[in-house]
């Protein structure tokens, strides 16, 4: 990948890089001395918040005649030392890669936090990455964003015009349009935040197989613990009444009207099925449940209701279902009577009878689980 032009030329390439270009060093690792980002390329966005690449920051006859005080940085590698321990810098390192998948969302809030607090006190914040094109230009167009109650495309618009060839990757677009959904901040409740978040722990099984450790919050706790303020509504096994999910743990599908097919995904999808054992299109069990959560007043206007398949009741992933945080996929079994509930999977595609598809999938067959909207969730044995 070619460094883009620059807005201010320097011929001194980034401070500590001239030499040690591929030079290995004693401890085997590589630090920020190892790469040399080009010449100088530094854009103002808007009064005193600056955007540019790795050698801006690296420079300090550029930070200087920039009269630059604060430095975000987005980078797979941090500053050298020398630059972070410069007694008139207030730095900030956020470690990521310029991929699609990374999560850039979980650090948009203190990116923003961090460039408006520098700029509230009337400093200078120079925003960067390696080439100032995806990653830093993310940041900025979140504070802007933000800052001016922008959508992303308008943001996009007004930081592009200061620097011409900022784009930020596929993925960073998604969130950044999610952040800009969740109201500039992170909503946990947020349905499309629960499957961003969830696809992400997803790759991550698909790469190691176990679930890691930052992303074990994903997993919800067992709705069947007693707790202070118990959700009203819950889904429980029909054969022994486990409180097995609430209301909240539910991710609302709508039906696409379509003939269901094979999911390909090695997932075993059940259906309702009539007293003569053909599948139910539209079960009465459906309606029912459909009918009852209408008029549990949950907060959704009865047409937004309507809409909602109950084909297959899909819902985060909670405590009680076994050992999913060791396998990629298998079977959803009730922890007290040990019923067959539904099928999970973290790396396959789970197709809906409807025809919308789900990944990662963790459902339960509506046969399975009773809609209850009870007083208190009540502890029992396990």
């Amino acid at each position: 990948m070619e460094a883009p032009p620059s807005a201010v030329v320097a011929p001194v390439p980034a401070a500590g890089s001239a030499g040690s270009r591929g030079k290995p060093h004693d401890t085997g690792t590589l630090t920020r001395e190892d790469f040399d980002g080009g010449p100088v390329s530094i854009d103002e966005v808007e009064t005193g918040l600056f955007l540019g690449n790795l050698t801006a920051a690296t420079h300090m006859e550029t930070i200087k005649s920039f009269k630059i005080t604060h430095i975000l940085t987005l980078d797979s590698v941090p500053l050298p030392q020398h630059i972070v321990d410069t007694t008139f810098l207030t730095t900030k390192y956020v470690q990521i890669a310029d991929m699609p998948r990374e999560d850039i969302l979980q650090h948009l809030e203190a990116c923003v936090e961090f460039i408006g607090n520098a700029l509230d006190q009337q400093h200078n914040v120079l925003v960067h990455c390696y080439f100032g094109v995806s990653r830093s230009s993310s940041a900025v167009i979140a504070y802007v964003m933000k800052r001016h109650n922008l959508d992303y495309q308008a943001a996009f618009d007004m930081v592009k015009a200061k620097r011409r060839f900022v784009q930020p990757n596929g993925g960073f677009v998604a969130q950044l349009k999610l952040f800009r959904r969740m109201g500039y901040k992170i909503d946990p409740s947020y349905q499309r935040y629960k499957m961003h978040r969830l696809r992400l722990a997803g790759e991550q099984m698909r790469k190691a197989k176990i679930l890691p450790q930052s992303f074990h919050s994903v997993v919800r706790p067992d709705p069947d613990i007693t707790r202070e303020n118990p959700e009203p509504i819950v889904f429980r096994c029909r054969r022994c009444r486990r409180v097995l999910a609430t209301k909240s743990h539910v991710l609302e599908h709508r039906s696409r009207n379509v003939p269901a097919t094979g999911s390909g995904s090695g997932l075993e999808v059940e259906l309702p099925t009539t007293t003569t054992g053909t599948t139910a299109n539209e079960p009465r069990l459906l309606e029912q449940l459909a009918e009852r959560i209408r008029k549990s007043s949950l907060g959704s206007s009865p047409s937004h209701e309507t809409n909602q398949c109950r084909s297959l009741l899909f819902v985060e992933p909670i405590a009680w279902m076994h050992r999913i945080m060791l396998n990629t996929q298998g079977r959803l079994y009730c922890p007290k009577c040990e019923q067959k509930l539904g099928n999970f999977s973290w790396v396959n595609a789970c197709q809906c009878p409807c025809g919308e598809t789900m990944t990662p999938a963790f459902y339960l067959i509506p046969s399975k689980v009773e809609l209850s909207k009870a007083v208190q969730n009540v502890q029992t044995t396990v």
